[in-house]
């Protein structure tokens, strides 16, 4: 907890560098912002990575530690990982798709409101996106 107190300040200080070097609106200080969200990016990475290829930490008896090593190593851990990438995308892709198919519909049934039922089920299909992801989530997390 203390390491996040200690790093507030200093994203903080990032914040407002970038905000400061955005409003001068030079491409040296778009380049420096690139530069720096590619580090952040892949450092990113290579932590995710970090934290998938590794193992859990057992502690206790070696008896009962070298029957928990007989379960494959994380992959708990990785199927629930798994199931939360699929719900955060799906449903961010959904909500992108609402937002296109619902001002569409808006401005369609503007003009002509009889198409109220045909617009809803073109909306409707895009909210199913959600829904698929959710049931790979379940299956995922059955599978764990």
């Amino acid at each position: 907890m203390s390491a996040w107190l200690i790093a507030i300040p200093a994203l903080v200080g990032g914040c407002v560098g970038t905000v400061t070097l955005l409003r001068h609106r030079s491409t040296a200080a778009l380049k420096v912002v690139g530069a720096a969200a590619a580090v952040f990016l892949v450092a990113g990475l290579v932590l995710a990575a970090v934290a998938v290829a590794a193992g859990p930490a057992l502690a206790g008896d070696p008896a009962t530690s070298a029957a928990a090593q007989q379960e494959p190593a994380g992959a708990g851990g990785t199927a629930l990982l798994a199931a939360s990438i699929a719900i955060a995308g799906s449903s961010i892709g959904a909500a992108i798709a609402v937002a296109y198919t619902g001002a569409a519909a808006i401005a369609a049934m503007s003009e002509r409101p009889e198409l109220f039922g045909r617009a809803m089920v073109i909306v409707g299909l895009a909210e199913g996106i959600a829904i698929y992801g959710l049931i790979v989530a379940i299956i995922l997390i059955g599978r764990a």
